[in-house]
């Protein structure tokens, strides 16, 4: 977007230091907005850090569990006292590896810790950011789902669960928060390939076949600059008649047929 939309707009982008949530944060920040980041991950929010600063970019970080309802709440009580304004909440957060195990493996403790960050942590965060949201001209809340909300591989049964339920708050919320003026949207990516935007224990250069790039009718895989440039229209006034939806980007994966 090359307006100046967010300029004095304060983005809160959980899970944003590394992956998808970090693309978003350098894209919002790049268009004009203050971006914090809160992120539980010590060692990637040092990383980003020293990444983000040499583009000058006006990032603040924070650490956070978002399934902690006491650290969430510590968190929007410090994005009240530094800024007194929150304009677009983004719900990146989420605990990503969707394998478990056969069911007959599966430990609950592993499956609870899934669903508390990835769906109670989007809950909390947007309980807790209302009072700041309400005051916006135009607020915005961003969750970010996944096309295994709408398809599964096999023993992804937290994962699938937890983006499932977030995609059924998107709308909840969207309807009830409506009286305050408040749009709530998701995006439910597909295979985003985020090896170049983790952290150095992770960070990996990416190898896609041939056989990869043509599951996608587009031609190739996704990107988190794929991501961004949609999360920055749907947090938009642009995008001021869409609230409830849920856009995939996904290349196309899930609307083509695959025979093996």
């Amino acid at each position: 977007m090359a307006d100046t939309y967010y300029k004095g707009k304060v983005v809160l982008i959980t899970g944003g230091a590394q992956g998808i949530g970090l693309g978003m944060a350098q894209a919002f920040a790049k268009a004009g907005a203050y971006v914090l980041i809160a992120d539980a991950d010590k060692e990637a929010r040092q990383e980003a850090v020293a990444r983000l600063s040499k583009e000058n970019l006006t990032i603040d970080f924070i650490a956070c569990d978002v399934s902690s309802e006491q650290q969430v709440i510590d968190l929007l009580q410090y994005v009240r006292e530094k800024h007194g304004q929150l304009d677009v909440l983004i719900n990146n957060a989420g605990i990503a590896d969707p394998f478990m195990g056969n069911l007959d493996e599966l430990q609950m403790k592993d499956f609870d810790r899934v669903l508390a960050v990835n769906l109670r942590g989007p809950l909390l965060c947007s309980k807790y950011s209302l009072p700041l949201l309400r005051k916006s001209l135009h607020p915005a809340i961003l969750n970010i789902t996944s096309t295994r909300a709408f398809m599964s591989e096999p023993d992804t049964f937290a994962y699938s669960a937890s983006k499932g339920g977030l995609e059924a708050l998107t709308h909840s919320l969207a309807v009830s928060l409506a009286k305050d003026k408040i749009r709530v949207n998701a995006i439910a990516p597909g295979w985003i390939e985020t090896g170049e935007w983790q952290k150095k224990s992770q960070k990996y250069t990416p190898s896609h076949t041939r056989e990869d790039k043509e599951q996608h009718p587009v031609g190739r895989v996704g990107k988190p600059e794929d991501i961004a440039e949609a999360a920055l229209f749907l947090c938009s006034e642009k995008a001021g008649f869409i609230t409830g939806q849920s856009l995939t980007i996904d290349g196309g994966m899930t609307v083509k047929m695959i025979y093996h």
